[in-house]
């Protein structure tokens, strides 16, 4: 019979296990996301939010995709949890991975309602009233955009006090861009939704980015 493996030896085999979540969670979404943007019929990326593919058909696809990138996050938060024990921001970046995974998951429950030819057939223009599970889906967002801007400058602190500049560059890239394309397509700018898709994709590929180095290093 084989001897179990002593604790020590099983903490870092787990602590990667989790971060394995944070590191495929952004990818797995992104591809997902943009494979469905470039074939849906109707969908047309600078006018809607990839949040809208979860109506429709084939709407359950978006809709499982938010859910399983949710519970990546919060296994990969859980990961950096230990990984980051004891280094600058090794409280807050866990929990605020793990808010963007609770919120990331809660977007795939609520779905927000049709609008603007998509799905097609669909009206035009904006709904004159909203579900209130599009509120919850606007919640739900919020919670995931803010978390995951949050997320990306206590990286900067991090990269910065431990030597590493060119990470901490790259973490405030990450955050400004979701910043920048979430305020752009709120206040209605040109191509809004474009925009707010590439800031959250940079921002969750650059915490895959992250939990994919610690993997490496655990």
């Amino acid at each position: 019979m084989t001897a179990l493996a002593p604790a020590a030896v099983l903490a870092p085999a787990r602590t990667r296990t989790l971060l394995t979540g944070a590191a495929v969670a952004g990818p797995l979404w992104a591809v997902v996301s943009l494979g469905q943007a470039l074939t849906r019929d109707g969908f047309e990326l600078t006018r809607h939010p990839l949040s809208a593919l979860s109506n429709g058909s084939l709407g359950w696809v978006q809709i499982v995709n938010f859910v399983v990138a949710g519970i990546l996050l919060l296994a990969g938060a859980a990961g950096l949890r230990r990984a980051m024990a004891g280094t600058p921001g090794g409280r807050w970046v866990p929990r605020l991975v793990a808010a963007a995974g609770v919120g990331m998951a809660a977007a795939g429950v609520f779905v927000m309602d049709p609008a603007d030819g998509f799905p097609a057939g669909t009206p035009a223009g904006m709904p004159a009233t909203l579900s209130w599970h599009s509120y919850g889906h606007m919640v739900a967002g919020t919670v995931t955009f803010v978390s995951l801007i949050a997320a990306c400058y206590v990286l900067v602190r991090h990269f910065r006090r431990t030597g590493r500049p060119g990470s901490a560059l790259a973490s405030a890239v990450a955050g400004t861009a979701l910043l920048v394309g979430d305020g752009w397509a709120m206040t209605g700018g040109a191509a809004g939704s474009a925009t707010l898709a590439v800031g959250a994709i940079t921002a969750m590929l650059w915490i895959a980015v992250v939990a994919a180095r610690f993997r490496v290093a655990s």
